[in-house]
């Protein structure tokens, strides 16, 4: 399984950063996770071209293979600092330039860092309606770490809890084509028809 970590932070070191590592690493230790392969996405790395993207309309090659590894992974883990209450304009750019079908039916993790608990609510106001909007399958649990969390124990029976929801649905979802939904199966019968059936003796 490949898993795509998309992280938004802009320090170096980043806790946004961490945060990430922390999340994926979880993945691997679950037994649904082991053995998973991850690629790590910084988007600090892709700011230039992801603006030149909006301007010319064509991503560059970095960013080019950044999309290509998110359309192509069994799931994701999306990370973000946050900035005048949500996420950065640079992860939500990202998005923005991604393909509005390459999440479809696709495993997402959401996670946010952030100065003071007071933010936590980032997740469920900003992060979990995006990832809705682009018909992402977003795991019940999301992680949220301020600047105090660090070393706390909730952070990492948080963190623990997130991976094992998401290392859970991408096997179960690996191999499987998320695009086709059960309507594809479904045979449309007329009404009129439905009625004749239901009056056959």
């Amino acid at each position: 399984m490949k898993l795509v970590v998309v992280s938004a932070g802009l320090s170096v070191p980043s806790s946004t950063r961490l945060l990430a590592d922390r999340l994926a690493a979880a993945v691997g230790r679950t037994p649904a996770g082991a053995g998973v392969e991850v690629e790590v996405v910084e988007l600090r790395d892709l700011a230039v071209e992801i603006a030149h993207n909006f301007t010319n309309g064509f991503p560059g090659r970095k960013l080019a293979a950044a999309l290509d590894a998110v359309t192509r992974a069994d799931g994701v883990i999306a990370v973000t600092p946050v900035f005048t209450a949500s996420y950065s304009g640079l992860f939500k750019s990202f998005f923005d330039v991604l393909d509005k079908e390459a999440l479809v039916g696709k495993p997402v993790l959401i996670a946010a860092t952030g100065g003071t608990a007071r933010h936590s609510l980032v997740l469920e106001h900003a992060l979990r309606p995006l990832f809705a909007y682009l018909r992402a399958v977003v795991v019940p649990t999301g992680v949220y770490a301020a600047s105090e969390d660090w070393g706390a124990q909730g952070l990492e029976d948080r963190v623990e809890r997130a991976a094992g929801e998401l290392a859970a649905l991408m096997s179960g979802l690996s191999g499987t084509n998320p695009r086709k939904s059960d309507a594809d199966d479904l045979q449309v019968i007329p009404f009129a028809e439905q009625l004749a059936r239901l009056s056959a003796p």
